[in-house]
């Protein structure tokens, strides 16, 4: 892995596992940067910062470790969070959209839940994860926002693999190559 840009000041304890989940994928485990109490501060902080002026009326939060990061920007904004699950784990009333789309290793489904009391329509709306690869999974979010008349207003992640994608409209803290 050559990092390509890193914003953030605390060291990078990132962990790599080659073959994982299966054979010719390099997995990238951002969890020590959760860990890490300075580190996942800063995160946070730097998430809020590039977000405080944009209007946004929820952060939502992909499924397993864009709900800790949202969910904490989405705290110190004094906004709303919204979960995106993965298909099966909600009661099919309380889905407003469910939607598939291809990862780098194979197929996934998620679903959008309904809002608490009002829609989507017009609703402002930030989404964050973790790791930006293909951008598939936070381009079916946005598409899943967009359908039930959403406006995402921006996008972000902790890392963005360069390489794996020509993304100009996510913001990131770290960029890299994999090679």
């Amino acid at each position: 892995m050559k990092i390509l840009r890193n914003e953030l000041k605390n060291d990078l304890h990132i962990r790599t596992q080659k073959d994982f989940p299966q054979e010719g994928i390099e997995f990238i485990d951002i969890m020590p940067l959760i860990i890490k109490k300075e580190t996942f501060k800063e995160i946070v902080d730097r998430f809020v910062e590039e977000i405080k002026n944009k209007n946004i009326e929820y952060i939502v939060g992909a499924e397993a470790r864009g709900f800790t990061i949202g969910a904490a920007v989405a705290s110190q904004l004094d906004i709303g969070f919204i979960p995106v699950r993965k298909a099966g784990k909600l009661p099919p009333t309380t889905v407003e959209k469910q939607f598939s789309y291809e990862k780098e290793y194979g197929k996934d489904k998620m679903e959008l839940p309904k809002l608490v009391n009002e829609e989507y329509t017009g609703k402002r709306l930030y989404i964050i994860d973790d790791i930006y690869a293909t951008g598939n999974t936070m381009k079916a979010i946005k598409q899943a926002i967009e359908d039930v008349g959403g406006i995402v207003v921006g996008q972000g992640v902790i890392m963005n693999i360069k390489e794996l994608n020509d993304a100009i409209d996510v913001y990131s803290l770290v960029d890299i190559n994999e090679n």
